[in-house]
């Protein structure tokens, strides 16, 4: 498939995206949209937005060759794109600067966001300190219990923490309280949306801020193999950090395979794995496939990474599975800890949960394939949040 030019000027990728919201809310999309295109021919804009992303993220982050990994499962190279090495601690770092950058351009003077694992509420909170803007993060009390390192980053940063109580109090329902929160002041508010999800033009404006991923990842993976690599695995929750890597190879052959999590079975409420199992419907102001009921209704999920427990995904991804771009399969709980733990282990990095079920997929098909071939996996964070919560569930005192 040859590379399109999406999305189109409605903001759909095929026949998913758009903008399903209420007609106060679409005149200020309308509005971010124009901000956001002149923003982009900005020089002063890209500058500083490169400024910091070299500066204070530490951009560009390293191509590693796992040389341990890929010696102790005796197939394929194994390179790891090391986001968790940016500040903050993850790639989230990569839309929310820009996103605040653009806020403060509008003149607004908060910014609201969900957050699952907390990655993402800690990079906004990060990106508006170095705005000047205040910050509140809306966040399931699962989560919240889940990721207390995060949450706690969260404070000691300024940010005002939104416990949700409401639903299954994951990700999805932290979506549902921060845009009803939204709604109360879409004049002073800028919804800083922590993933390639929601309404126009938030899924093509987070692809494009982690497309910095995928274009790094192609020069240095040139640069050290001399040529583009056989495989790209990332994890898929609402898609950002698969995005932001597969966008840069869309026009080469290459299998780019997406893991969604299978948590700890197929029956509703036990896994998140939308693309798989899912079909397409209406969730956060946009028509993408999500899991749902017979009344289309948003389903519980589970996943053990609370970054990946979303009933829908970004459009471009449901466009990507239909038109067979992209393979999506499934990685479950106990797969991804074991990941976890094998990483930690063999080459001293702690990844994140969510990053795990990435790793996981290269496990199980690296020792399939011949030893000339190359995997590049993209490593979205790291697990200082998830060590607490593993310790307990491996019972490490």
């Amino acid at each position: 498939m040859k590379k399109i030019k999406l999305p189109n000027k409605q903001g759909f990728f095929g026949q998913y995206g758009g903008q399903i919201v209420p007609p106060e809310v679409k005149k200020e999309l309308v509005k971010i949209e124009k901000a956001y295109q002149e923003m982009k021919k900005d020089k002063s804009f890209q500058k500083e937005y490169q400024r910091l992303l070299v500066d204070y993220v530490g951009r560009p982050s390293p191509l590693f060759l796992a040389k341990n990994l890929t010696k102790k499962l005796g197939g394929a190279k194994i390179y790891l794109k090391r986001e968790d090495l940016n500040h903050t601690g993850a790639h989230k770092i990569n839309h929310t600067l820009g996103e605040a950058l653009l806020a403060k351009s509008m003149k607004k003077k908060k910014l609201l966001a969900e957050t699952g694992a907390g990655q993402h509420g800690v990079a906004l909170a990060t990106a508006a300190i170095i705005t000047g803007l205040k910050c509140e993060i809306h966040m399931g009390a699962i989560d919240i219990k889940k990721q207390h390192p995060n949450v706690l980053r969260m404070k000691i940063l300024g940010a005002k923490i939104v416990t949700v109580n409401k639903g299954g109090k994951c990700l999805k329902d932290a979506v549902d309280s921060a845009f009803e929160a939204y709604l109360h002041d879409l004049k002073n508010t800028f919804f800083g949306i922590g993933s390639v999800v929601g309404p126009h033009p938030y899924p093509m404006m987070i692809r494009d801020f982690q497309s910095v991923v995928g274009k790094e990842a192609k020069k240095q993976i040139l640069k050290k193999e001399n040529r583009l690599p056989d495989y790209l695995i990332a994890c898929v929750g609402g898609g950002s950090n698969a995005m932001g890597l597969f966008n840069a190879f869309l026009d080469d052959k290459i299998k780019m395979i997406g893991v969604e999590p299978a948590g700890k079975s197929f029956r509703p409420g036990d896994h998140a794995a939308t693309l798989t199992l899912g079909s397409p419907g209406n969730l956060h102001g946009m028509f993408t496939y999500l899991l749902q009921n017979k009344k289309g209704e948003p389903q519980p999920v589970h996943s053990i990474a609370s970054g990946l427990d979303y009933p829908g995904v970004g459009p471009e991804h449901s466009f990507f599975k239909d038109q067979k771009k992209v393979e999506y399969v499934t990685i479950n709980d106990q797969e991804a800890l074991k990941a976890f733990s094998l990483l930690s282990q063999v080459e001293g990095i702690i990844p994140a949960l969510e990053s795990a079920h990435a790793l996981a997929q290269a496990i199980k098909i690296v020792p399939q394939l011949s030893k000339d071939k190359i995997i590049v996996v993209n490593l979205s964070g790291r697990g200082d949040k998830d060590v607490d919560y593993v310790g307990k569930l491996l019972k490490i005192d």
